[in-house]
């Protein structure tokens, strides 16, 4: 029984692998994950221009406010943009020059006039439409300009009016012991971040369980099945399908893994900047953020059980998918009885991306001990908090359970639907099967 259900995940396995359109997805795949990791350095190199400095000209009639707007514009980029895109030049020469400057270069021009009623008006001229994160950017600036010039025109004292700019220091406070102002930074980021992380599991999950199902449905189809298991038992042919499955999406994800360390490496050599600098979304930001929030020093138990779930609820997908895939006769019955499996794995991914707003609730912890729905909901409430490793143990558990559960009674159901080519009374089978000693 080994050598066969060795051979049979062997025979199985190879022919995902040597097919054509494995190599051929996965090349695109990985010059696609490459390529996205670095789409300004992609646009920059067919002429675009991601990462230019954009010039802003500055016509300063108040003679007084263009040093203000340069530093309110340095200080306004930082929380949003890396300051380095936008220079600002304090232009002298004629409007009429300027004005073909911007035409010519593409630039920005910004005219600061005196206003007796509004202390100062501004107007803004381009060639073509501004971005409209820059625009904001601009318009906040100049309004901030704006009120520095008419606190320096109402007398008020150079002290005084140093500290009316100064920015306000808020301070966090907790009324929950438990809380802290890094943990609520983290919450943030990870129902940012978390997401994304897991949608690889997400989609391979689902690739698994239309896979099994279309290559049972395939091999019945064709009568090859009966061929099959005339020489080989309905547990050993299951099995194999199994195995096969799973090893073949791991290995899927160890190459979008090594595409995505790839693409980090050729961007660390080609010396891109982060496409945006905004703390969130750049890589050493991210780590000073998750090294602050103390989430660096539970990786060493958060990895090892979030991976454990991941590789259980693959396991017991490809149970569920291999079960309902041996009741059918085609594809296309499989592909209606498979809807349930779907809506759950979609209801798992969209728990884990909402898990924050649930806060910690009975209903999201509960949940995170319902089998399918906890491989991707309970390491996400683990990194935000939210439940604790007694919880995520309970999780795993009850994963275990269920998957006993499903090889005990699934097998059953697989050895009397694998030669069924009835798709009539479909469910009275399986519960016969399953009542079955």
């Amino acid at each position: 029984m080994k050598n066969k259900l060795l051979y049979l995940t062997g025979q199985s396995l190879k022919k995902k692998i040597k097919s054509k359109w494995f190599l051929v997805v996965n090349i695109l795949l990985v010059i696609l994950i490459i390529g996205l990791i670095n789409i300004d350095s992609v646009i920059n190199a067919f002429g675009g221009k991601f990462n230019e400095e954009k010039e802003i000209l500055v016509i300063d009639n108040t003679k007084t406010s263009y040093q203000i707007l340069d530093n309110t514009l340095k200080e306004n980029s930082k929380m949003v943009e890396d300051s380095s895109k936008y220079h600002l030049t304090n232009y002298e020469k004629s409007l009429k020059e300027a004005k073909e400057e911007v035409k010519k270069d593409d630039k920005i021009l910004v005219i600061l006039d005196e206003d007796k009623e509004n202390y100062m008006n501004a107007t803004i001229i381009s060639n073509s439409y501004i971005d409209t994160l820059l625009y904001q950017i601009l318009a906040s600036s100049i309004n901030s300009t704006k009120e520095v010039v008419a606190l320096n025109k109402s007398s008020i004292d150079i002290n005084e009016l140093t500290n009316v700019n100064k920015p306000i220091e808020i301070k966090r406070e907790f009324l929950d012991e438990e809380k802290n102002e890094a943990g609520e930074n983290m919450e943030m980021i990870m129902s940012t971040v978390f997401p994304i992380v897991i949608l690889p599991f997400f989609m391979l999950s689902i690739f698994l369980v239309q896979m099994i199902g279309a290559e049972v449905n395939d091999e019945k189809t064709t009568r090859g099945m009966e061929i099959i298991i005339s020489n080989v038992s309905p547990k050993t042919h299951f099995f194999s399908k199994i195995i096969a499955g799973n090893a073949f999406v791991l290995i899927q994800g160890l190459i979008l893994v090594l595409a995505f360390i790839i693409g980090l490496i050729v961007r660390g050599m080609i010396g891109a900047k982060s496409i945006v600098s905004a703390e969130i979304f750049d890589l050493s930001g991210l780590i000073n953020a998750l090294t602050n929030s103390g989430i660096m020093d539970k990786l060493g138990y958060i990895i090892p059980l979030t991976l454990i779930l991941l590789l259980l609820g693959f396991l017991a997908y490809s149970l569920i998918a291999g079960i309902l895939a041996s009741m059918t006769t085609n594809i296309e019955d499989y592909q209606q009885i498979q809807t349930p499996i779907i809506i759950i794995s979609l209801l798992a991914y969209y728990l884990s991306m909402m898990a924050a707003m649930f806060n910690g609730s009975i209903f999201i912890r509960i949940m995170s001990y319902i089998p399918l729905i906890s491989c991707l909901l309970s390491p996400a409430l683990l990194v935000m908090g939210q439940i604790g490793i007694i919880d995520v143990l309970i999780s795993i558990g009850i994963m275990g359970f269920t998957i006993y559960l499903l090889i005990k009674y699934g097998l059953k159901i697989y050895k009397v639907g694998i030669l069924n080519y009835s798709s009539s009374k479909l469910w009275k089978k399986m519960f016969k099967a399953i009542k079955e000693k």
